[in-house]
């Protein structure tokens, strides 16, 4: 059993932050709601702002709107001294415009409604691949430029939104801080995406091989991790101001292959791993072919191919980011480690389990 992270923390820093009252955008969704879940155990007064309710709970103040409604927002956002943006579209759509609406026109009604409502704080969750543009990146930090050519319309869309944030920091006389947070494959329970996705690849039997050599190496985090760093993102704001206009990695600290990874997954849940590799360069070939014919018959079909480009280079490059500007300026060190992470993973899906394999012994 894994112990909890709050056990032997005492008491000093859940009552530093026992009179903070904030406000979650996205807080329904995967990552949002396990923040809300730790900012209650640290005694923050939690309000949630979302698209729909999709939980209930009598500690949370649920506020149902849009993004882009600013009279709404401005009304969830009274009283709060910091928000936590965590709205977005999950990576996996091929919705330009829906990233374009949420990311980009909503985030610009979020600082301006944070500005109405004389909020303090803004604390963005970003996203690593921010740097990333399909090459290799090992240990990269935060003063790596921008990706000149993001890899698909959420990376673009994510760039613009941080640097929105960003820019945004000391306004309203000084009185709003903002900074943004970079998690990097996020996973964890409740995961709407990889583990469920990996699993209906497998079933499938679409998991039979290696993309690459197999020797890519990539950081992956667990959720609660990544909530741990919003919170500490805030409450460093709230003591040093010097902090606001940054962003900061936040990963495991563990890279780990990327196959390594997939493997324990399948695995453990009874599915075999691939074993057989593919050399990267034929599957990007044929990924490039494919986007091409789905771009050509769009007008009369609506279809899109499991292999894009974007996919294939996250599958088969290195990518790790530096966590030591986040250990050194705000405290960060990760709650669970990656083994921690992925046993509870898999114990929070049974319904995902392979049962043929566990009846064959």
């Amino acid at each position: 059993m894994v112990p909890s992270p709050h056990k032997g923390r005492g008491d000093a820093d859940t009552t530093a932050a026992g009179n903070k009252t904030c406000l979650v955008l996205g807080g329904g969704g995967f990552l949002g709601r396990h923040l809300v879940e730790e900012l209650l155990a640290r005694r923050w007064t939690v309000r949630v702002f979302d698209i729909r309710e999709t939980f209930t709970d009598p500690a949370v103040e649920f506020h149902v709107g849009d993004l882009c409604d600013k009279k709404c927002l401005t009304t969830a956002m009274q009283g709060c001294s910091v928000v936590f943006h965590c709205a977005s579209p999950s990576p996996a759509s091929s919705n330009e415009e829906l990233f374009r609406k949420v990311n980009v026109d909503g985030t610009a009604v979020v600082i301006s409604a944070c500005k109405s409502a004389q909020v303090s704080q803004l604390v963005l969750t970003s996203s690593a691949s921010v740097v990333y543009d399909g090459h290799d990146i090992l240990g990269d930090d935060e003063d790596s430029p921008y990706a000149l050519r993001p890899i698909d319309a959420y990376t673009a869309t994510k760039i613009t939104q941080e640097q929105m944030v960003l820019r945004a920091n000391m306004l309203n006389n000084g009185r709003l801080l903002t900074v943004a947070v970079r998690p990097h494959g996020i996973f964890g329970p409740r995961d709407p995406n990889l583990v469920p996705v990996l699993i209906d690849a497998a079933r499938r039997g679409k998991m039979k091989f290696i993309i690459g050599d197999g020797n890519n190496v990539v950081d992956f985090t667990y959720v609660r991790n990544v909530a741990h760093g919003l919170i500490l993102a805030a409450e460093c704001l709230a003591r040093d101001t010097a902090v606001g206009g940054q962003a900061f990695h936040i990963t495991n600290d563990e890279p780990v292959l990327f196959w390594e990874f997939m493997a324990r997954i399948l695995n453990g849940l009874g599915y075999d791993a691939p074993k057989r590799c593919i050399p990267r360069a034929v599957v990007y070939f044929l990924a490039l072919l494919l986007a091409f014919v789905s771009r050509l018959i769009s007008p009369l079909v609506k279809w899109e191919p499991t292999f894009t480009p974007m996919r294939v280079a996250l599958i088969s490059t290195h990518h790790t980011y530096s966590c030591e500007k986040a250990k050194t300026l705000l405290g960060y060190q990760p709650l669970f480690t990656l083994d921690q992470g992925i046993q509870l993973t898999l114990d929070s899906f049974p319904e995902l389990r392979n049962e043929d394999a566990e009846r064959n012994g």
